[in-house]
């Protein structure tokens, strides 16, 4: 893989982790505190424990493993947490882990995204840890979402003003 692919691959990378960060933005928008740490279930995750683990996971793979930084997570403390954090402040923790995640896959040499290394158990190059954090990310933003749509029968409008019915053009 060329540097001009391999940054390209970044850049989208890049645009990937804004849109799931704005996506859960504006989905914690319409709830409030005392919402942060319910459960549906017992055996479901509250928005403050997907919140932790997402700081947790982007951290142990795109901080430490691809910046090649010390591995301190704590996984089970993600899980376990009942309350300790605000709204407010989740979104702070999230949005400092995400623009240092950020800062470490823009800065990453075109060596250290091919080179493979361990993590959580896994071998991955550093494109692949990239693509982990991003698809991990996107993913527990979907279950927020629609935890939040089912706490308040709302459409979170992520694509307001968008006419999403345009065709591609060749």
């Amino acid at each position: 893989m060329d540097s001009q692919a391999i940054q390209e691959f970044k850049e989208q990378a890049l645009y990937r982790l804004d849109e799931s960060t704005r996506m859960l933005k504006k989905a914690l928008t319409v709830v409030a505190d005392d919402n942060i740490w319910k459960r549906p279930n017992d055996q479901s995750n509250a928005i403050g424990n997907l919140i932790l683990h997402l700081c947790g996971n982007i951290t142990q793979y795109a901080i430490a493993s691809l910046g090649e930084q010390e591995d301190n997570r704590e996984r089970d403390e993600e899980f376990t947490a009942k309350e300790g954090f605000s709204k407010e402040e989740l979104l702070g923790k999230l949005n400092a882990v995400v623009t240092q995640a950020k800062g470490t896959i823009s800065n990453a040499s075109d060596k250290q995204m091919l080179r493979k290394r361990a993590v959580q158990g896994f071998t991955f190059s550093g494109i692949g840890i990239v693509l982990h954090v991003v698809e991990h990310y996107s993913y527990h933003t979907g279950q927020i979402a629609f935890w939040v749509k089912l706490l308040k029968a709302k459409d979170l409008g992520f694509y307001e003003g968008l006419d999403l019915n345009i065709k591609n053009k060749t």
